[in-house]
């Protein structure tokens, strides 16, 4: 019996240390493993580390022959960086994207460049933004904030070979909007298309400054050059748009409304957090640009009369956002109208010399009404 319970105790002692044995061979091929993994993971990290510092690098630093580039008409940045990659500019197109886009880079201009593979890409994008080309633009159409359509179109008529009614006709021509959705489906949605929109188009031609280099380009890509530079600019805050719960209508629509009530001494956040705030509180916005829209004048003042204007851009009537952006807005009133301030103000007035004053009530708001504006006339 002692020598059978001896024996047993013999096996049981050998499959244990069978067992550590296994054990031990199985952690070293699970170390093994491991290791294997986190060299391929960190080998990895280095390698694209290393890929794109090297692609961040000039082409060839040491060759300063120049290279014709072509940028045609309304060329986003990735078709660009495509560009500038097939010319042999920078090395890699999609590493050119992400470097304008994470530097908030924007306003390229079309042409005929004259470029070198020994420039960084900081060079390659000021000259592509100066507009520093092998030849002079034909022409030039410079856009300011703040302008509504009607402007701009004259601005057009002024600056191209084209007259003002050819113009207005294009801008209201529904088989072309439509065409135009297909091509800017991001941008341009069926809000634009509503019954009480004034203008499709309106708030979505962009500020800047635009080089022509046919003598006649088309009417449509002069215009889709300036919608392109919107969907662009607009690109860089797809993100904070989403989270904001905007659409993009909605959001050239509010940039409107703080760009033409922005002083140069104004805050825009602060006007964005009053529009929001009236909003939240299901008050009427009560901007006096949206009245002026509506009658279509402009003026320094509105008058109580003005105010009765039956229409959906009265704002004085009509709770929320008018049906449609009310003039062009630039990049800074975009920003303003993702990013309000953190205020309790509902109101807001500016005085004779551009200075605004904010306010959280109507008590308030009267006071600063009376000393800035009323007293300010007499």
């Amino acid at each position: 019996m002692k020598k059978d319970k001896h024996a047993k105790k013999e096996i049981l002692l050998d499959k244990l240390q069978e067992r550590k044995a296994e054990a031990k061979v199985i952690r070293k091929i699970v170390g093994y493993v491991i290791l294997a993994l986190l060299i391929i993971v960190i080998g990895t990290g280095v390698g694209g580390y290393l890929y794109v510092n090297s692609a961040l690098k000039p082409m060839d630093p040491d060759d300063d022959k120049p290279v014709k580039v072509e940028i045609p008409i309304g060329s986003g940045v990735t078709t660009i960086g495509e560009e500038l990659e097939n010319s042999g500019i920078v090395k890699n197109a999609t590493v050119f994207k992400y470097y304008v886009k994470f530097n908030n880079e924007s306003g390229f201009q079309a042409g005929s460049y004259d470029l070198t593979p020994s420039m960084t890409l900081n060079e390659i994008v000021n000259s592509l933004k100066n507009g520093k080309v092998m030849k002079d633009a034909e022409f030039k159409i410079t856009i300011p904030e703040g302008l509504q359509l009607e402007q701009i179109a004259e601005i057009i008529a002024k600056e191209s070979p084209y007259k003002l009614d050819e113009i207005k006709s294009k801008l209201n021509d529904k088989k072309w909007l439509e065409q135009l959705k297909g091509k800017y489906p991001k941008l341009l949605t069926d809000e634009i298309l509503k019954k009480d929109v004034k203008y499709s188009l309106e708030g979505y031609l962009y500020p800047a400054t635009y080089s022509y280099f046919e003598k006649k380009p088309s009417l449509e890509g002069i215009l889709e050059k300036m919608i392109a530079q919107t969907e662009e600019v607009l690109a860089q805050f797809e993100i904070s748009r989403i989270e904001s719960d905007l659409t993009v209508h909605e959001l050239l629509t509010l940039a409107s409304l703080i760009e033409e009530e922005a002083t140069k001494k104004a805050d825009r956040g602060k006007i964005s957090s009053v529009f929001y705030n009236r909003i939240k509180e299901e008050m009427p916005l009560q901007t006096d640009p949206t009245v002026l829209y509506a009658l279509g004048e402009h003026k320094s003042r509105t008058v109580y009369k003005d105010l009765e204007v039956d229409s959906p851009y009265n704002t004085y009537k009509v709770k929320g956002l008018p049906p449609g952006p009310i003039a062009n807005a630039g990049v800074s009133s975009i920003k303003a109208a993702l990013n309000p301030k953190d205020t309790e103000y509902l109101y807001f007035l500016a005085s004779k010399e551009g200075k605004v004053y904010y306010s959280e009530t109507l008590e308030k708001h009267n006071e600063y009404k009376e000393k800035y504006i009323t007293n300010a006339k007499e």
